[in-house]
């Protein structure tokens, strides 16, 4: 299961950050004019009534996972890809009684988002798959004051994307949307049975008698740099849908401590100068050390070094060249 905030177990999503009550029912909507956006209040009857676009938005057809693909994703899944059987293997475990509970789950306890229930989202998350040319997953929203989103797809049969209540407060429908292609990143590049299966490994190795406490720690910090890779390769997704890096940058910053009552004073140049003194601080020996030993246990890189990673790859030349390879995205949704 692939989620969007740092989790201590990848089995599921684990609270991480608090969620400040709503003092008023006042939000802000993007407003597209022209290749400006503006800002324009909004209530939350209204919040989900027209879909976020803008001039020079853009759809990537036939796009591969390895076109976006982070280079420590990329070295990772390649190792994982030469173990003969692996793939099919980790499939066959998780078969159709793990589908078939985790369905009933979120049908149960979650709102299926469709044309008919919060339709506006369901545009988002339409438009969101168009652009990175992959197929919408189903989409449930799940009530929880945890700000969080995740994804599972069990053998690609029927993968699913939750996302919580509270994230959806937390953010604007641009920053939402950024999420939703994040998500849909984990399934493009087939992250779901790779994380799964590798958990089972690691617990599965916990029960051999003696070396198996060593065998999983080595297994688990493994299966760590691969996924804190994952999420970096997931930012680019969102990047690519929301064409804009301010946008992924400020979900960032409002999981790393924002909420929508300060949405208005939050600074995107002052969070990534904020992660710039971050690796000015862990430079030295010491500071690497204790770097180190505070993100080698997490299951995603810290929000700040995200932030710097796509500020910085949408700055280079591989995302340059897919979008000048993509087409109008308004040209698209009338084919």
């Amino acid at each position: 299961m692939a989620a969007l905030l740092s989790l201590t177990r990848v089995v599921s999503p684990k609270p991480s950050l608090p969620v400040p009550s709503r003092s008023s029912n006042a939000r802000w909507r993007w407003e597209s004019v022209a290749s400006r956006v503006v800002l324009q209040p909004e209530t939350r009857r209204s919040r989900f009534v027209a879909l976020v676009s803008r001039a020079s938005r853009v759809v990537f057809r036939d796009l591969d996972a390895d076109d976006f693909r982070h280079p420590l994703d990329k070295q990772n899944t390649l190792l994982l890809r030469t173990i003969p059987g692996l793939n099919e293997l980790g499939k066959a475990l998780l078969g159709p009684m793990t589908e078939q509970v985790m369905l009933l789950e979120n049908i149960g306890t979650s709102l299926l988002v469709s044309e008919n229930q919060l339709p506006g989202l369901h545009k988002l998350m339409i438009e969101a798959a168009k652009v990175l040319d992959t197929e919408a997953p189903d989409l449930y929203v799940r009530q929880n004051p945890v700000p969080n989103a995740y994804t599972l797809a069990i053998s690609g049969r029927k993968p699913f994307i939750v996302v919580h209540t509270s994230l959806v407060e937390l953010l604007t429908r641009r920053e939402l949307q950024a999420v939703l292609a994040h998500e849909l990143g984990h399934l493009k590049c087939d992250h779901g049975v790779w994380l799964t299966f590798a958990n089972i490994i690691t617990l599965g190795a916990y029960s051999v008698p003696g070396l198996g406490g060593l065998i999983a720690q080595s297994l688990e910090e493994q299966l760590f740099r691969w996924l804190r890779a994952a999420e970096l390769t997931c930012d680019r997704a969102a990047l690519l849908v929301a064409q804009d890096p301010k946008v992924v940058i400020s979900v960032l910053m409002k999981l790393a401590g924002g909420c929508p009552s300060l949405s208005d004073q939050l600074n995107v140049d002052a969070f990534l100068e904020q992660a710039r003194s971050y690796d000015k601080a862990s430079s030295n020996p010491i500071g690497w050390y204790i770097r180190n030993a505070q993100t080698r246990q997490l299951s995603h890189p810290l929000p700040v070094l995200r932030a710097r990673e796509i500020d910085e790859w949408s700055r280079g030349q591989e995302y340059k060249y897919l979008l000048k390879r993509a087409i109008q995205l308004e040209d698209s949704l009338n084919t």
